[in-house]
């Protein structure tokens, strides 16, 4: 079934941007051939205040041996890119066009933002950092949830040339400390607190903790702005009662000027420092809602993403301005093929890149209309996200394979009670998905009319590296598979050897393309050693993947969560896609663990659909299964019930979290980013005693 080819539906690809395979197939071959002349296309819809210098389209070294790495795009050119989010999509009559549509974490809840309003309200933002002392070359880390003015936020930042660093509102105070220090951030941007489904979190406590660890560290933070997003009255808001709760084309999101299950006990404190903690919206009040936007080289930082690997210090990825413009905006209108009228509805949360591409930048700068959802898919009903669908005829939805798999779970009548005929695109990120969810994903909530984009890309790549064209790409399930335009993937073997045809090995990338990162803040030398040292002249994502034998990629999972079994090298992804195809399997996580005889072995966890039991028949069949379909060496030593598994709020899977819990090791680390955290026991105390 998973080599089966679901082609594009008829009626979405006569419309689409790319829509025939051949087409994709010329457009892919200009990009790699005459880059300059592909990007230099793109470029020609945006305004740039001074030209690309002749002959410097693009230049790079991708070989250690022979010098630095170093990627340069568009010498020369210099641009603004909130002019060409904002001020150029108003130029161009969408002013009052729906930027985004605000959902919070309560449905009764809700807002949006048009154009012209989010243009004022980023030069007023903008004007308010200045008054900070933020200039050129500043960085402003913010630590915000899913809230209006978190776009916000960041285009102020792009509008006076600062660099922005979003840690994700769900990070623990040491974590946020770490990343301020390592980024030398000038103002922190926060909100008092944020529901997430039931749960309370008081963001400025967080806060308060870590700018008091960076402090310590030798760092201070010269002022943090705080969102009253819970808008609780408090000695220490003076002016609140007179900010209004939200007008059509408000900042901020309740209908009625209070958020439900607005806590109004004194359980929640916002803790206060003079001269140093300022309200957003006294600070908004009064300031002019115009800013001339700081013209920025091409190569001028843009942001920086800190990604945390699986050991050692976090690494700040840095992304500079014209590249990531002209990636995100064309990656965004083909890969999702966007077309004016169209909702597209991206559930990622902004402190990850896809919020940052995906949910931001790209939209933007194609004059798009999104929606911002605050909350969970689970809140108030395990059917909120196919309820926001049908509210706002959403025709393009992106979520994680592990949010679908966990929603399959309900079954098949929560998607079927509510109207999704306006989806015409369903895209997959995060992970490789497993064929089971991949069917249930096309058959059940896109009725088998909608095309899949199941996109493989990192933060250090920007956008979507290997991904189907909506319109053009013949699906199949589990596949990404073909290259983005601009991107050369090859596979190597161990000891980098190019792997031609069919074959498995590691996915590296020959040369740049526009969006990818330029190096890791404040340590070139790290950059060097991770992404370029293995392969010389080749970018190393440290992922696995296959080529079948029609040229489709498939991304096998980072390499470090590959198994050696026996002297069998397999995938984790490859054998939990087996075990999800299993009926009474809702959701399976593989991990290795160190064997005696075999090296290591296979350690499964396996979340029973809803009224599925976990017994020891279940165990056999999936052993079996598993036999059957990969081959004996791959048969599982050991599977544990789950009944939950360790996600961030994001639905990715902590699998460094998994691997202790194989082993019984107690010492998991920091586990504030998990969307619950007593899985983790829960877990432990269901550990088989082996």
């Amino acid at each position: 079934m998973a080599d089966r080819i679901y082609h594009p539906n008829a009626a979405v690809a006569a419309n689409s941007h790319c829509s025939s395979f051949k087409q994709y197939q010329e457009f892919y071959e200009q990009s790699i051939e005459s880059p300059e002349k592909f990007w230099g296309q793109v470029a020609k819809q945006f305004h740039w205040e001074t030209p690309v210098k002749e002959g410097k389209f693009c230049s790079y070294n991708f070989d250690v041996s022979k010098g630095d790495v170093f990627i340069e795009w568009m010498e020369g050119a210099s641009t603004n890119i909130s002019f060409n989010l904002l001020d150029r999509n108003v130029k161009n009559g969408n002013g009052d066009k729906v930027a985004f549509y605000w959902e919070g974490n309560h449905p009764d809840d809700y807002s949006r933002l048009t154009y012209r309003k989010l243009l004022e309200e980023v030069c007023r933002f903008a004007n308010v950092l200045k008054s900070k002392g933020v200039a050129k070359g500043d960085c402003v880390a913010i630590y915000m949830p899913m809230i209006l003015e978190l776009p916000i936020a960041m285009l102020a930042c792009t509008r006076i040339g600062a660099t922005h660093n979003i840690v994700f509102a769900g990070y623990s105070s040491d974590s946020l400390a770490e990343r301020i220090l390592d980024s030398k951030s000038k103002v922190l941007i926060t909100a008092d607190g944020v529901w997430r489904g039931e749960k309370l979190l008081n963001l400025k406590r967080i806060c308060d903790d870590a700018l008091e660890k960076a402090k310590n560290n030798g760092h201070q933070v010269e002022s943090c702005i705080v969102v009253s997003h819970l808008q609780r009255l408090s000695n220490t808001m003076t002016k609140s009662e007179s900010r209004e709760g939200v007008s059509v084309n408000g900042t901020n999101g309740s209908t009625n000027g209070t958020q439900k299950n607005n806590p109004r006990s004194d359980d929640f404190e916002v803790a206060w420092i003079e001269d140093r903690d300022f309200w957003w919206h006294e600070e908004m009040e009064d300031v002019d809602s115009r800013c001339y936007p700081v013209w920025m080289a091409a190569e001028d930082p843009l942001f920086i993403l800190y990604t945390s690997g699986s050991t050692g210090k976090p690494k700040g990825v840095l992304h500079t301005t014209a590249g990531y413009l002209i990636y995100a905006a064309t990656s965004f209108k083909y890969v999702f093929d966007y077309h004016p009228g169209d909702v597209y509805w991206c559930t990622a949360d902004i402190g990850w890149i896809t919020g940052h591409t995906y949910v931001v930048y790209g939209p933007l700068a194609n004059g798009a209309t999104s929606v911002l959802f605050e909350g969970t898919p689970f809140y108030p009903d395990n059917d909120r996200y196919w309820s926001i669908v049908d509210k706002y005829k959403v025709t393009q939805f992106y979520t994680a394979p592990t949010v679908v798999r966990s929603l399959m779970k309900f079954g098949d009548d929560l998607p079927k009670r509510h109207d999704l005929t306006t989806l015409k695109v369903l895209g997959s990120v995060g992970e490789p998905i497993n064929s089971e969810a991949w069917l249930w994903y096309y058959n059940v909530v896109g009725r088998g009319k909608c095309s899949i984009a199941d996109t493989f890309f990192q933060t250090e790549t920007g956008g979507h590296v290997i991904t189907p064209l909506p319109g053009a790409t013949p699906m199949k399930p589990g596949s990404a598979t073909f290259p983005f335009f601009g991107v050369s993937p090859e596979l190597l073997d161990e000891d980098g050897t190019v792997i031609n045809g069919e074959g498995e090995g590691f996915l590296v990338f020959s040369k740049p393309w526009p969006g990818m990162m330029r190096t890791l803040f404040g340590n070139h030398e790290r950059f060097q050693s991770t992404y370029f040292s293995k392969f010389h002249g080749y970018y190393c994502t440290g992922d696995g993947a296959k080529r079948d034998a029609d040229g489709y990629l498939w991304v096998t999972g980072r390499v470090d969560d590959m198994l050696n079994v026996s002297g069998h090298l397999m995938s984790t992804a490859e054998v939990e896609s087996v075990l999800s195809e299993h009926e009474a399997v809702a959701e399976a996580a593989v991990v290795s663990r160190p064997h005696p005889v075999k090296g290591q072995c296979l350690y499964c966890f396996i979340t029973p659909n809803q009224d599925a039991p976990f017994d020891r028949k279940l165990q056999d069949e999936l052993k079996i299964k598993v036999r059957e379909r990969i081959g004996p060496f791959a048969q599982p030593d050991v599977i544990q019930h789950a009944p939950g598994l360790p996600k961030t709020r994001s639905g990715k899977i902590m699998r460094r979290i998994l691997r202790k819990i194989a082993v019984g090791d107690k010492n998991v680390g920091d586990t504030s980013t998990l969307a619950d955290e007593a899985v983790v026991d829960l877990l432990f105390q269901l550990r088989p005693q082996i």
